[in-house]
């Protein structure tokens, strides 16, 4: 199956061959064609690397809006880049055409991408980028000269102000308390709309000698001479901060570089590793036996770790912080495809995506309000306001209704693991407002069962149909875990929830459940059906999921069809004890969209837009539910046996559930 697969594309044979040096934890790249960058994130900032030396390719801040300039629907904003490097030697400035013997390592494990090239005959070097984990708002590069002659260096940091920010202001100072003297370079600027202000600051962090730094016009750095052979270290430390979180972002920018003064270059570094060891520790995949497998999963959790910090009550976009794909907007994906995985390895980071919902309530009720529902009425795209943010040309943003679903089933799920009844009872209005929006938006039938009409379900290819199985399944679900939390917390339970959810149809197709009223074989986007089985669980029959899987298996769209679609059908083929086709759409889960250098995600095989968190968060799913026999259930987790694909030796899960259980399988 590997084999076949692997023809699929030039691009995909690209990505096998850059990755031969790579190991379970590092990932190698020897090559800069069809260059798709990673990003080095921290959970709040976002640096995404460029195969151009010493210069990142864009920085993202989570949860910082503005109107787009071309049609004013909010979209998430580029920060400051301001640890980019001029690096002359011997008076020639390094670029991008006169280096050689490049390579790039991204070290899962540590969060660090090292770019190394060598410079004529004049020194080899290495310029490291990190988003610091342990510092939310701060960020280094280092770098290593390793010189191959006695040679002349001038190196300036230079910052870059995207065009989507304006009234850039930038300033040198030398700040002095006692002895210490504290030079800061910084930039600020003001969101177009002013709504926000971005500040970022740097100084240099050097081993030894301090060296002495100058401006010259925009940008900041020193001139040294280096001895033939003798390696030499120095960092640009700082960070950005803006005024969506801190009042006063400039100032507090300016802190950044003079605490990194104060801790030096390996401290900075030492607290950043740990950060992300002991993520690693309470929530790690092995497998044994196939690396390609072993570094692919590896990458998805770096990427959703990297995305998102606890409590912090910021939520995952479909493309994380390595792009302002999707705008930047939160959707059902991160309920439903990378909420999963965080929620039984990382908790933590879980709760926060349930902490932003919990956040914007209000606002959901109020867009319910403004379509004459009850209750509440999440938006499809969701930013920092929680009002409604697709672009109004998308049916999706009125009609794709199942998100609010996905919302209620994820608290429903956060509790059913943690049995937190505190937290349950704090939380239990969002339950609430989701069930009497249901019973609100569903018509009664003349048999006296309940149907939504109008809707786009998962399956969004199919606009404005009746009875979509997925939006009806979650409905029926939301409703019943909202009669389970009110009979656990002794509130009252609505008459018309108990109704409704045990009358909402699922309409049937010669003998299987059928996408929506009126569908008759029709290509679908993803699965919509199989979801009812996994994660829902409204069909439970393994002859009835086994007739759902061979029927809408054939059905998805094989060209442009999301990487989520094989995810669930490995999910569920795993269930039923079917290890070859698990094993298939596991891999088809991510390899048709992997791209160039590193494999990042696309959204499906034939798009460019890495790197899709929604996708890994599916492939991961697939071995956790699928492969590992976990199971979510009222209860708490339930660890059933698992199954080993023949191509794997062994698959180990760690920090499983508040326990941090370990799973093995053989």
């Amino acid at each position: 199956m590997k084999i076949k697969l692997l023809v699929i594309s030039s691009i995909i044979s690209l990505s096998a061959v850059s990755q031969i040096k790579s190991d379970e934890w590092h990932l190698t790249a020897n090559s800069r064609q069809n260059y798709f960058g990673v990003a080095m994130a921290n959970g709040q900032i976002g640096i995404v690397t460029n195969d151009e030396p010493l210069k990142t390719k864009e920085i993202i801040l989570n949860g910082v809006y503005q109107p787009s300039t071309e049609n004013g629907i909010s979209k998430i904003v580029r920060g400051i880049e301001f640890l980019n490097l001029h690096l002359s030697i011997n008076n020639e400035l390094i670029k991008s055409d006169n280096i050689d013997n490049w390579s790039q390592v991204v070290s899962m494990k540590e969060g660090m991408s090292t770019v190394s090239f060598s410079f004529k005959d004049y020194a080899s070097i290495d310029y490291t980028i990190l988003a610091n984990r342990a510092i939310p708002y701060s960020a280094m590069a280092i770098v290593e000269i390793t010189p191959k002659k006695d040679i002349d260096i001038s190196a300036f940091n230079y910052m870059i102000v995207p065009d989507e920010l304006k009234n850039a202001k930038s300033q040198y100072r030398v700040l002095k308390d006692n002895q210490f003297l504290m030079p800061v370079f910084g930039t600020s600027a003001k969101t177009l709309n002013d709504k926000y202000t971005i500040a970022a600051s740097t100084t240099f962090l050097f081993d030894g000698q301090t060296e002495t730094l100058s401006q010259v016009g925009t940008e900041v750095g020193f001139a040294k001479k280096l001895v033939k052979g003798k390696k030499y270290r120095f960092a640009i430390a700082g960070g950005i901060c803006t005024s969506k979180d801190i009042t006063d972002p400039l100032n507090e920018s300016e802190r950044q570089p003079i605490f990194a003064l104060q801790e030096g270059i390996d401290k900075l570094l030492d607290r950043h590793k740990l950060s992300w060891s002991e993520l690693w520790k309470t929530g790690d995949i092995e497998i044994e036996g196939d690396l390609d497998a072993q570094q692919r999963v590896r990458f998805a959790l770096y990427n959703l770790y990297s995305f998102i910090r606890p409590e912090t009550r910021q939520s995952i976009a479909p493309m994380g912080l390595s792009s302002q794909g999707y705008n930047g907007h939160i959707f059902w994906d991160s309920e439903l495809w990378m909420y999963p995985t965080l929620l039984v390895l990382q908790p933590e980071l879980a709760k926060s995506c349930l902490d932003y919902r919990s956040d914007r309530l209000q606002k959901a009720k109020q867009k319910a309000t403004i379509y004459g529902y009850k209750g509440a009425m999440f938006p499809w795209e969701s930013d920092d306001t929680g009002e409604e943010a697709t672009p109004t040309w998308a049916l999706t943003g009125i009609f794709e209704q199942h998100i609010t679903s996905d919302v209620a089933i994820a608290f429903w799920n956060y509790y059913a693991m943690t049995q937190d009844k505190v937290w349950l009872k704090s939380e239990y209005k969002v339950l609430k407002e989701t069930a009497d929006f249901w019973v609100s938006r569903v018509v009664k039938n003349a048999d006296a069962s309940y149907s939504i009409l109008n809707v786009v379900g998962a399956d969004e290819y199919a606009q404005h149909v009746d009875d979509n199985a997925f939006t009806n399944g979650s409905a029926i679900e939301a409703l019943k875990n909202t009669i389970k939390a009110a009979t656990i917390l002794g509130e009252p339970i609505n008459p018309k929830w108990v109704e409704v959810s045990n009358n909402i149809v699922i309409h049937k197709l010669n003998g299987i459940n059928q996408d929506y009223k009126g569908y008759n074989g029709e290509t679908i986007k993803q699965g919509d059906v199989n979801l009812l089985a996994y994660p829902l669980h409204i069909i439970t029959d393994n002859e009835q999921i086994a007739k759902d899987l061979a029927y809408y298996s054939e059905k998805v769209d094989k060209k442009d069809g999301p990487a989520m679609a094989h995810g669930i059908l490995s999910v569920l083929y795993a269930r039923l004890g079917d290890k070859e086709k698990a094993y298939e759409h596991f891999v088809k889960a991510y390899l048709p969209n992997s791209r160039p250098p590193f494999g990042v995600f696309s959204e499906s095989a034939n798009s460019n837009n890495p790197y899709f968190a929604t996708g890994a968060g599916a492939m991961l799913q697939a071995i956790i539910y699928g492969f590992g026999g976990v199971e979510q259930t009222d209860n708490g987790l339930k660890f059933n046996k698992g199954i080993l694909p023949k191509q794997w030796k062994s698959l180990k899960i760690i920090g499983l559930g508040l326990n941090d259980k370990t799973i093995i399988i053989k």
